[in-house]
Parts: structure tokens; C-alpha cells; sequence
């Protein structure tokens, strides 16, 4: 017998790789489920860009191996995507690299980095990825932890009193994921101010910026952030392309090339009519965001009405693509919770535990699922 390697001990089955087997049994069971629990876009991307995928499909290019770089077009693109809605000027030679996803990223920009024994600043609650990747890599993770009554924004004192010694990188996500928390300029600069004084990366993951947001952010407007931050982001929740996994990561140019180190080891490039889609979904314009915000604006209306029957609490000016509610102080866990509400009404919610501790007593609702779905899932509350 061969055991695994020991960077194994601690990670276990991301949450909802095993959970969904659980509804899948369910739903084969004859159940009616109604999945508000994972936050993949139902909805369809724009024509134009199912054109310009199936229209590159004959090139003479479009079957071989791509760069590890991306298109240039498809850099081009990217570029010019920050330039015009966070008026973020970056080099596309050189200050952006296209991803397989950001979760991709993630994982590179950790190996380019972290050394075993380095120590990493995880927000809690937070993207669960940052902690897994961080224990594969023999770094050690340090949370910082965000609260309701702070707006879930750091809390500066407690930061500041960390041991930082050894913190070389520190994650964060504004909008925030899970809670829907807007953050604000404010907070950025402060964030930049600290990664100058620790000499600590910050890296933002940023793919929800536009999704119910009149104010997209981006980390790069900061002044002094190339210095210290990079940045992630997704096409997929923008543009509905969640299954064709493009991301991309901007920072400065001597960083993008030690995470081209590591990508061009792991990958042999993304497939050229995906790269053509893409650069048609950065094309589009403010209507695009206009018209997925009307839908997504309605299932958040009934979402709110939803949580409000099941007597749970909200922040009505969350923002992105989910609705976190805090649960009654009588229910003995979120887990308990959302397992009760799966099998007595075949609702499926996420558990704000799979965040981290600071998710204890919350629960997250997607709003990657139809209205009519949504009002069922009132209709089964009420009844």
C-alpha cells in the first residue's frame, strides 16, 4: 500500500465536490431539490460570443497548442477590460496572464511564492481555496478574522497585533465572498498602506465586481498598489462563462513572469476558440451588465422574501452573487440548519461554516437559480 503524500493530512474533499453527491442521491430519489447552494451562472453568454467561438472553430490555428501567454488579442483585451471600468492602465505584454479560471491562479501565484514554512493572511470568513492551497503548499495560514458589526472589513488593531514575521502574502476579496460586502476605496488604500509597511503581497480576488455593483472596484486604482498587490479576476460570473474556466491575473511584470514559471510547467495553453469567445465578452458594452443585473435584481428581491419566511436577517445592500442571512440564535449550527431545510423541504443553502468560523450562525443563498424556482422555494416555506 502506498499512502499519499503527507501535504494531504489536512486537506480535505473540497465541501461541495461531496455535498452535491449527497443532493445528486437525493434528486435520483425522485426529490425535488432546489439548489441554492452553488453559485454557477444559469444564464447564457452573450450570441455574439457563441459566434466568435463557433466562428474560430475552422481557423487554421484553432487545434494546436496555444501560448502559454494567451493571444495577444486576448491580453489586448484584458487590458483594455481595466482600462475602461476601473480606468487601470496595464502593459498587456507584460502586467497581465491569462488563466484557466482564477482558481488556477490561486494555486500558481501560491507556488511562484510561498516557500514551506511561510505564513499566509486568510480572511475568515472566506474562499476555502486560499486555506487548502496554502496547507498544500507547507505554508502555515494565519486568519484574520471579519465580522458583521465591522461591515466585514478588517479589523486594523487585531491585524496590526499579529505576529507578521513571517507573512509574505495576504488574501482578500472585495466584493466579498461569501457576505456580499461591498468594501470600499477606503479600506484598499488602508489595505496597500499596510502591505507597504510589512512588505506583505496582497492579492484581491476580484470576479464579482459587477454583479448587482454600480461601482466596480479594483485593487490596481489604488496609488502605490502595482508595489504590493495583484490582482485576480473571472469572466465567469461577468460574462457567464464558468464552464469555459478563462481568468486572469495583473500585477507587476516581474511577478506575472514568476507565475508564468509555474503555468507554463502546468499547462499547455488555453483552446483558441475559448480565447476568441473571451475577447468578444470584453467587447461587450454597459448593457450587457444593465441586463443580467435586471434578472439578478429580481431573484435577490424574491431571495430576500425567502430568507425573511425562513425568519432569517440580511444586509439589503449586499452586492454579487449571493445572499448571506444570519440564522436565529435558537439553531444549534448552520450545518444542522441547512440539512434540516434539504431533507424536510428539499431547499439546498450552503452552510456559512464552509467559510471559516466567522460563518458560524449564517448561511449563503445563490441567486444562480431561476425566479420560478425561487418562488417555489417560498410557496414550500409558506406551506
Amino acid at each position: 500500500m502506498i499512502p499519499p503524500a503527507n501535504r494531504l493530512q489536512h486537506i480535505q474533499e473540497y465541501y461541495f465536490s461531496s455535498k452535491l453527491r449527497e443532493v445528486r442521491q437525493l434528486q435520483a430519489q425522485g426529490n425535488p431539490i432546489i439548489n441554492m447552494g452553488i453559485g454557477s451562472p444559469d444564464l447564457a453568454p452573450a450570441p455574439e460570443v457563441l459566434q466568435a467561438l463557433q466562428n474560430s472553430l475552422s481557423d487554421a490555428c484553432a487545434h494546436q497548442y496555444q501560448s502559454y501567454q494567451g493571444l495577444p488579442e486576448l491580453r489586448q483585451g484584458m487590458s483594455a477590460f481595466y482600462q475602461r471600468f476601473f480606468e487601470v492602465h496595464l502593459d498587456w505584454n507584460a502586467e497581465i496572464l491569462p488563466l484557466m479560471g482564477s482558481k488556477e491562479g490561486i494555486m500558481h501565484l501560491s507556488m511562484a511564492f510561498l516557500n514551506e514554512g511561510d505564513a499566509v493572511l486568510i480572511p475568515n470568513p472566506g474562499y476555502p481555496t486560499y486555506t487548502s492551497v496554502t496547507q498544500l503548499l507547507g505554508a502555515t495560514p494565519i486568519y484574520y478574522e471579519l465580522n458583521e458589526a465591522q461591515s466585514w472589513e478588517p479589523n486594523w488593531e487585531a491585524l496590526e497585533a499579529m505576529d507578521l514575521s513571517k507573512v509574505k502574502l495576504m488574501w482578500l476579496s472585495y466584493p466579498h465572498m461569501p457576505t456580499g460586502a461591498a468594501g470600499s476605496k477606503a479600506v484598499l488604500e488602508r489595505l496597500v498602506a499596510f502591505a507597504h509597511r510589512h512588505q506583505i503581497m496582497l492579492v484581491n480576488d476580484n470576479p464579482y465586481s459587477f454583479i448587482l455593483n454600480d461601482t466596480p472596484l479594483s485593487i490596481l486604482q489604488i496609488k502605490g498598489a502595482m508595489e504590493v498587490a495583484m490582482e485576480l479576476n473571472s469572466l465567469s460570473k461577468t460574462y457567464n462563462l464558468a464552464g469555459w474556466r478563462v481568468g486572469m491575473l495583473s500585477g507587476k511584470k516581474e511577478w506575472i513572469e514568476a507565475v508564468l514559471k509555474v503555468k507554463s510547467n502546468m499547462d499547455s495553453g488555453m483552446f483558441y476558440g475559448i480565447q476568441k469567445g473571451a475577447i468578444a465578452a470584453l467587447q461587450l458594452d454597459v448593457k450587457w451588465f444593465e441586463s443580467q443585473n435586471n434578472i439578478y435584481y429580481k431573484r435577490r428581491e424574491l431571495t430576500f422574501e425567502l430568507a425573511s419566511k425562513l425568519g432569517l436577517t440580511y444586509n439589503p445592500n449586499s452586492i454579487g452573487l449571493f445572499v448571506w442571512a444570519k440564522l436565529p440564535t435558537s439553531c444549534p449550527s448552520a450545518e444542522a440548519y441547512i440539512d434540516q431545510l434539504l431533507y424536510e423541504k428539499h431547499i439546498f443553502l450552503a452552510p456559512g461554516t464552509i467559510f471559516g468560523s466567522q460563518g458560524e450562525g449564517y448561511v449563503r443563498f445563490s441567486l444562480c437559480v431561476a425566479a420560478e424556482e425561487i418562488q417555489e422555494a417560498i410557496e414550500r416555506i409558506a406551506s
